[in-house]
């Protein structure tokens, strides 16, 4: 294919296996003037694997704002660029989305290059009901605010899937297990694609126990699936108040703040989770 000019090309590139980019893919990655990209580095391998030398311009969530007057200006001189993300499909939790909203009102040409996504290769494996999912990108970093999240979700009878880091793996699975239930259906894909991919099924329970002894589930990029809400499920989900008041206090959250939320995800009375949350932090 022949690339167009004054056009911004959005091309997907491997999540880890190199020989999954695209023929189209490294095509356009030949033609174009410029590769704007979330890491330099990252791409510059892949560009290097390909035999290519591009200029290649960091595009990243601390520089996006900035970039979108000199994309729009090398459009307007007539430039073909593409937009990549360190790996995967660009703007699937990765930046991006202000540029293109910004090129699209400004009239100029965008073309999608296809490829591979981390969301969909996940789910093509997990063995959950696809016809209805809700991808979700990563949970919030402060325990409060993931578990406030996670009960927005919990009745949701879609599978939910999740991107998250090895580093806080372990307290998402507590946190998902606390909120949705301990029975829970999971699947977790660690290092897909590359030499390590490995799949984890089970409940929230048995993982979120599992992880503290498998180092490996601590290690790489990872995408958790959980099935939806389901009748069956409505039981599991209502856990013991101490079991969620444990966990919101063993994550630094203050005794009210603690009961303010388990009595929103438990449905008890706020003076009697509060006389069990001073109990609890004395314990300690």
């Amino acid at each position: 294919m022949d690339v167009v000019a004054a056009t911004l090309y959005c091309v997907a590139t491997p999540i880890g296996n190199l020989g999954d980019l695209t023929v189209r893919a490294t095509q356009v990655l030949e033609q174009v003037h410029t590769v704007y990209a979330e890491d330099t580095r990252v791409t510059q391998h892949l560009l290097t694997h390909l035999g290519l030398q591009k200029p290649l311009v960091s595009l990243h969530d601390f520089n996006e704002t900035q970039r979108i007057q000199s994309v729009l200006d090398a459009l307007a001189s007539g430039h073909s660029l593409a937009l990549v993300s360190d790996a995967g499909t660009p703007l699937i939790s990765d930046p991006g989305y202000k540029l293109v909203r910004a090129v699209a009102q400004a009239g100029f040409n965008l073309v999608p290059i296809p490829g591979a996504s981390a969301v969909i290769t996940a789910l093509s494996v997990a063995g959950l009901p696809t016809d209805r999912f809700s991808f979700e990108g990563f949970l919030p970093a402060k325990a409060s605010a993931r578990i406030k999240a996670l009960e927005a979700l919990k009745s949701d009878a879609r599978t939910l899937v999740f991107y998250e880091s090895c580093h806080r793996i372990e307290e998402t699975l507590t946190a998902l297990a606390t909120v949705f239930g301990v029975e829970r259906e999971v699947v977790i894909g660690r290092e897909m694609t590359k030499a390590y991919e490995t799949f984890y099924r089970g409940t929230l329970g048995a993982l979120a126990q599992g992880v503290g002894l498998d180092d490996n589930l601590k290690r790489g990029e990872l995408v958790v699936i959980v099935a939806g809400n389901s009748d069956e499920d409505t039981e599991h989900a209502a856990l013991a108040a101490d079991t969620v008041l444990k966990v919101l206090l063993d994550e630094g959250l203050p005794v009210k703040q603690a009961t303010s939320i388990a009595a929103r995800l438990t449905g008890q009375a706020k003076n009697e989770l509060y006389r069990l949350a001073l109990s609890l932090s004395r314990s300690d």
